[in-house]
Parts: C-alpha cells; structure tokens; sequence
C-alpha cells in the first residue's frame, strides 16, 4: 500500500499551444508528476489516453477539432476513474459551467501559479473540486439556480454531466426511482448535516471543527452517505447535494 502511494502521481496534458503545452508539461515533471504524455488536439488526447490511463487530465477547453465539454464526456466515458481539470484562458461563466456538468472536476485559469496548479492537481486526483478564486461561487450559484427551478438533473443527464452518477443521479434525473431500482436511500440527520457542508465548499477538518466531531467521523459519515447514494467521490456528492437543493 505504502509503495503505491509513493509513485508519481499520472497526468496528460492536453492543449493546442505547443510552447505552452510542452512548458507546463516541463514544470509538472520537475515538480513530481508523472507527465505520461501530452496532446495538442481531442483526438490526440482520446488516443494518448487510452494508450497511457493517467489519473488526471489537464485540459485547455479550446481544441481545434472538439469543443472542450464534449471531450470531457467522451475522456469519462472510455474511463470513468479519470479526473478532469480544466486550465483555461477563459473564465467565462458558460465555459466553466459546460465543463463542470460535461464532468470535470475542477476549473483553473491559466494566470494560476506553478504552486496552485499542481496542488490542485494533487486534490483533483483525489474528486475534491478545485476552482479558480471567483469560480467556485459561480458554479455553486448555478446549480442552485438550476435545482430551484427543478431542471439540473435533466439537464446534467442531457449533456452527459455527473458520470457514474449511481442511484442518486438516476432518481434524480427520472424524479423518482432510479428506473426499476429502489429509491434513494434516506440519508440520516448528521449524514445530511454534513453533505450540506460539503455542498458549501468546507473541507473535512473544517466540518469536523464546525460539528464537534473529529476528522474521521465525519470521512467515516461521507463513506456511508457515498455507499448509499452509489456515488463515487466527493465532486459527484457536491453536485448531488445541489441539484437536491441542500444548502
């Protein structure tokens, strides 16, 4: 177990730039990652891919032959333990909005520094959501916009948002049963507690703080609340949490 955790961490890096493509794919080898190739186009990148299995992708949304979202979509479909993190030029709200329900985990710009930019590769590999400054709170206005009017879990299902969505993500897209499956399960009052909590962007230290509880009770909470909802990470327990209008 402990030999596991010491390899390097596997990234592709994705961007149709070449200088600074192969610039940042320098900077995150020196750093300590695992840079198993990069890709200049979707293509390129499906390929790379499917011949590499990195745990994380690091993506520019703008590529000459597929638009970023769908790209997302097709990287998660052929392998749905992978992470997706955006860095992009653009912060945009319509950009950062189609790449977080295509299924990425997290959203950089590209003025981020060299530090912010591998930590948050780090905590994308491990679901945890990773936003820009400024980001987060649009993202997080959005879908409760969108669960206020009833239409996130149609439209994430439309789009192919939230892969891997388990009981929960099809119950809620079907508002009911998950097809002929059972209900949701309910969530007990401290397991609701808590997934409101992580809805808001608190960490787990930051929760245990807040409840009174320690840092392993509230993972050992989060453990449950994903057993029982088939869901697979802490990204896909966010979006549950506010397409449910938890807050």
């Amino acid at each position: 177990m402990s030999g596991e955790a010491e390899q390097p961490l596997r990234l592709l890096v994705v961007d149709d730039h070449p200088i600074w493509r192969d610039g940042v794919a320098r900077d995150l080898a020196e750093a300590g990652l695992a840079v198993t190739g990069t890709a200049g186009d979707g293509a390129q990148a499906l390929r790379v891919a499917a011949a590499t299995r990195p745990q994380v992708v690091l993506l520019d949304l703008h590529l000459p032959d597929l638009p970023g979202a769908e790209l997302i979509r097709r990287l998660l479909q052929a392998d749905g333990s992978i992470r997706i993190l955006v860095l992009s030029a653009s912060g945009e709200r319509q950009d950062v909005l189609d790449a977080m329900t295509a299924g990425a985990t997290g959203y950089l710009v590209k003025s981020a520094r060299l530090s912010e930019l591998v930590a948050a590769v780090r905590a994308v590999a491990k679901g945890d959501p990773v936003f820009t400054p400024g980001l987060a709170g649009l993202v997080l206005g959005e879908y409760r916009r969108l669960a206020a009017g009833g239409s996130a879990a149609q439209d994430g299902a439309a789009q192919g948002g939230a892969p891997q969505g388990g009981a929960a993500g099809s119950a809620l897209a079907q508002g009911g049963p998950a097809g002929r499956g059972p209900a949701v399960p309910e969530l007990t009052t401290r397991e609701t507690e808590i997934l409101k909590l992580i809805a808001t962007g608190l960490t787990y230290p930051q929760i245990a703080e807040r409840l009174v509880l320690s840092p392993r009770t509230v993972q050992n909470h989060v453990q449950n609340t994903l057993v029982k909802l088939q869901l697979h990470n802490k990204a896909q327990l966010v979006r549950y949490a506010l397409e449910q209008g938890l807050e």
